[in-house]
């Protein structure tokens, strides 16, 4: 049996915070794991420009309440799940991800929890343990799946390393430079070709 684990910002939906630094003016909220590759060094940043800027969790909501997934996700999405067991791994946060979950169908996604207090403010945030998304492959090997991993940034090289075939799907040129072994595309139609390749089942478009 084999599973497909996807990254969720940047494959299947645009990214959260640079949707909320565009609505807000803040530049520096645009920086994601695509430009810092230390996850916790990019959170920090990120609660530290919050908190500067008077914002919580509901402004934040308000955004992604307007988003939708990327053009053609819903149907990619759709596509792979006839094919494969699906399951999201992604560092976006459970309080974010609802509202665009159900565009896409409710797939499984692990995730992270924000702390919030009382009037919204975002004050903490709990990850479900160091370098989940290769954790979760290493998991799912030891059930004997087979891991096909889809992912545009740093923090999904080591999910893409760990299983059995890895794709770089729309990912800067920086990091498609540094991981010349994963083949990359950018494109939904490329990325079932690259499943289609990746599977040691007999599939087809």
């Amino acid at each position: 049996m084999e599973i497909a684990c996807l990254d969720l910002e940047g494959v299947l939906i645009p990214e959260i915070w640079i949707d909320f630094a565009e609505r807000t003016g803040i530049e520096a909220l645009k920086a994601t794991t695509r430009d810092i590759p230390d996850y916790d060094v990019l959170m920090q940043q990120r609660l530290r420009l919050l908190h500067e800027n008077g914002l919580g969790l509901p402004d934040i909501q308000e955004v992604i309440a307007d988003m939708s997934p990327m053009e053609g996700a819903r149907e990619f999405l759709d596509w792979l799940r006839e094919r494969f067991q699906v399951i999201i791994l992604s560092d976006t946060f459970y309080e974010f991800a609802a509202p665009l979950m159900k565009q896409l169908g409710w797939p499984t996604l692990l995730c992270h929890k924000l702390e919030t207090d009382s009037l919204g403010k975002v004050v903490d945030y709990r990850i479900r343990q160091v370098n989940p998304k290769r954790q979760s492959v290493l998991a799912l090997k030891t059930l004997y799946y087979r891991i096909i991993a889809a992912g545009d940034s740093y923090n999904d090289t080591t999910m893409l390393a760990e299983a059995d075939a890895g794709i770089l799907f729309k990912a800067p040129d920086n990091v498609i430079r540094e991981f010349p072994q994963f083949p990359a595309v950018h494109d939904y139609e490329a990325l079932k070709l690259e499943f289609i390749k990746a599977s040691n089942r007999n599939l087809s478009l």
